[in-house]
């Protein structure tokens, strides 16, 4: 009994520790591919991504909303980053200097984070976040990330326009897997589905490629080495940078209440979620984006999706999680193993992100049917997503002459969307039926 016990402990470790690097993996190629980034310093923001998600998920497991929710890149962020190396290279702006920027944002982020928490001022900003600005924030969030991750099941390369047929065949056939695993699968074999679709995914795609798709030509470096510090160079802020860092801070908001809130509902717990446990997340939050500045990563957020991972595996308990979290920081301070896990296909990793996106984006609409009791909050419901999906759509063909603080702002649907549902459901009163 206690050997079953002990393989199925080791099992759930397993999956998390995947989860985990599959949420991981996929972002910080993006970024590196759209900051042409050598080679070396994608595999070094790799290990940087690695060293503060399995950080910040195990600070937050354990001091702050004590939930198992995965900490990984920030979506929202990602589309900063995105817009800021559009602009650089409009303007002939060193890379460096706009990756010096977004650190600068990020730390910004972050104090106001911590400031909120400390106050308590997080728990009283509640109020403005009701469950139709929640759910509108997870829909708009599902549909700017599935781009990406469509993208990434297409093996299409940055910067070119070809699609990679049998990997996109591979990813097609992981994310029916994965779907029809969890709806149809009992058992192990539905808590294990995100496992299974991510194996079998691997070993097809090493397979198709003749065994390529396992390179041990990589580094043979195997000792210990920490992540850098301020790899892109120390900190810098402008005045559209930190309005953006003081719009996101509201956006991080929401991203927190919508992970815990999204939790919530699938881990049992004795003790209704209290005014301190939003506190401590906001706090835990703020030390999360001083990392990813320090560390030089995207911005590190509770993903939302987690629940939805949860849901499908079953893996709702805290020992497991923090295990899979130390080891996560355990191989980022070794390049070799860095390396391995760097060779997970992007097409799969994309194709099981989207899978348990599929998830989340039900869970969203069922909410959003429980929200929407009227006709107010359907017009409103109506004109975030609107707004929000358009400006999403166009954000690569804002024109050039805006002013810097609006191409940040205006460049972002989901922060749009959000402030904007925000706003209507504060102001536009209900009237009497």
């Amino acid at each position: 009994m206690r050997q079953f016990l002990s393989v199925s402990t080791s099992l759930r470790v397993i999956q998390w520790f995947i989860f985990m690097t599959a949420s991981s993996v996929a972002l910080p190629i993006v970024i590196g591919g759209v900051f042409h980034l050598p080679h070396e310093e994608i595999a070094s923001l790799m290990q940087r991504t690695f060293f503060v998600v399995g950080l910040s998920s195990a600070l937050q497991a354990i001091i702050g909303h004590r939930y198992p929710i995965v900490d990984g890149p920030a979506g929202s962020w990602v589309s900063v980053f995105i817009m800021m190396a559009a602009m650089a290279a409009q303007t002939g702006q060193d890379v460096k200097e706009a990756l010096q920027l977004l650190q600068g944002g990020l730390l910004l982020a972050g104090v106001l984070l911590f400031l909120l928490g400390v106050t308590g001022l997080f728990y009283k900003l509640i109020s403005l976040f009701t469950p139709l600005v929640t759910n509108t924030f997870l829909f708009i969030l599902s549909m700017q990330l599935s781009g990406v991750f469509l993208k990434g099941m297409l093996g299409i390369e940055e910067g070119e326009k070809t699609i990679d047929y049998w990997s996109a065949l591979i990813a097609l056939g992981v994310f029916i897997l994965v779907i029809c695993l969890t709806i149809k699968g009992k058992g192990w074999i539905r808590n294990y589905a995100v496992l299974l679709g991510i194996v079998c995914g691997w070993l097809i795609q090493v397979l198709v490629n003749g065994g390529k798709g396992f390179d041990t030509t990589g580094p043979t470096e195997w000792g210990i080495k920490l992540p850098d510090i301020f790899a892109w160079g120390l900190p810098k802020l402008n005045a559209g940078m930190a309005i953006t860092a003081v719009l996101f801070s509201l956006i991080l908001v929401s991203n927190l209440i919508a992970a815990i809130s999204a939790a919530g509902q699938v881990v049992p717990r004795k003790d209704a979620v209290s005014r301190g446990v939003y506190n401590r997340s906001s706090m835990v939050g703020g030390v999360s984006h001083g990392l990813s500045a320090a560390f030089s990563t995207i911005g590190i957020v509770p993903l939302p999706i987690t629940a939805s991972f949860m849901r499908m595996s079953g893996q709702t308990q805290r020992k497991p999680f923090l295990v899979a979290c130390l080891a996560l920081i355990g191989i980022a301070l070794v390049p070799g193993f860095v390396h391995y896990l760097a060779l997970l296909p992007t097409s799969v990793a994309s194709a099981v992100s989207l899978a348990t996106f599929v998830q989340m984006t039900a869970n969203s609409f069922q909410s959003l049917t429980k929200a929407v009791q009227s006709q107010r909050q359907l017009m409103i419901l109506a004109i975030g997503l609107i707004i929000g999906v358009g400006f999403t759509l166009v954000s690569a063909s804002l024109p050039e002459g805006l002013p810097v603080v609006m191409q940040y702002v205006l460049g972002n649907g989901l922060l749009v969307a959000t402030l904007l549902v925000m706003v209507l459901e504060k102001f536009w009163r209900p009237t009497e039926e």
